[in-house]
């Protein structure tokens, strides 16, 4: 399965569109996390809790918009859009949206 963020794939056009596809991720920050990525903020530097978190949870989108894809019979995903957005009470989650248009090859 291609997945790209390009309206199209060079020499390889679309020959149907199955239509739009999604994924979505929601991670929780927990506590152990909140308060290392407070002292990172103290001390400068990245935080690599928060950043496999995103990472995790970005990944786990991409694999659902996937597999939806794959059961409409598509062999790539164009033109796909990443979203990120905090949500829950106090901002306690992170929420990963990816969306593009399966489509089957020529």
């Amino acid at each position: 399965m291609i997945i790209t963020t390009t309206p199209s794939i060079e020499g390889q056009p679309a020959r149907e569109y199955l239509g739009i596809v999604m994924g979505e991720a929601i991670v929780g920050a927990h506590i152990f996390r909140d308060i290392m990525a407070s002292v990172r903020d103290l001390v400068g530097g990245r935080s690599k809790t928060y950043e496999e978190a995103l990472r995790g949870a970005r990944q786990e989108a991409l694999r659902e918009m996937a597999v939806q894809a794959a059961g409409l019979g598509a062999d790539a995903v164009l033109a796909v859009d990443l979203d990120y957005e905090v949500v829950g009470s106090g901002g306690s989650m992170l929420m990963v949206t990816c969306a593009g248009t399966a489509v089957k090859l020529a």
